[in-house]
């Protein structure tokens, strides 16, 4: 038994900063997305990162049906993109330009970079996927621009350092 609660867990897990990511696939013709701050690297040889959807959403099993994703890292200027792919719309791009690049998933205009994938693998793990793409593309797209953070339960952005 912990001896903490859910809400204890979010609260001090909340003081890590986070970068914000759109994860996003094709299903059927159609685009499909997710907000998600628990993206990283996992991998150089061969180049793989990771991502955590949650078991409750409605977006993933469309991705993982795809067999391919693409993560948009967003940019701080794109606080009002990440929630609306946080929400639950069954038409997160409406209104949202985009093209494709190696998987023909897509990539968010204006996203400050972004990484095509395949998917890999998928673990279980407590009320989350711990999904493992393997890297196929990827570019920036603003490199001028900050990324999109979230702390604390806000959003905030950094600028680059200097030097």
């Amino acid at each position: 038994m912990t001896p903490f609660d859910a809400a204890e867990f979010r609260r001090v897990l909340g003081h890590f900063p986070t970068g914000v990511t759109v994860v996003a696939a094709v299903d059927g013709g159609s685009p499909v997305g997710l907000a998600i701050g628990s993206f990283g690297s996992v991998s150089l040889d061969p180049p793989l990162v990771m991502f955590c959807p949650g078991k409750s959403s409605n977006s993933w099993p469309a991705i993982q049906a795809g067999g391919s994703f693409c993560v948009n890292v967003l940019a701080e200027d794109q606080v009002d993109v990440s929630s609306l792919f946080a929400g639950r719309d069954p038409d997160k791009f409406a209104g949202v330009g985009w093209g494709t690049r190696a998987t023909g998933s897509p990539v968010i205009d204006g996203c400050l970079a972004w990484i095509d994938c395949v998917i890999e693998t998928v673990h279980e793990a407590g009320d989350h996927w711990i999904v493992v793409g393997r890297v196929a593309d990827l570019g920036v797209g603003r490199p001028e621009t900050g990324p999109l953070v979230f702390f604390k339960g806000g959003y905030g952005g950094v600028r680059s350092p200097s030097g």
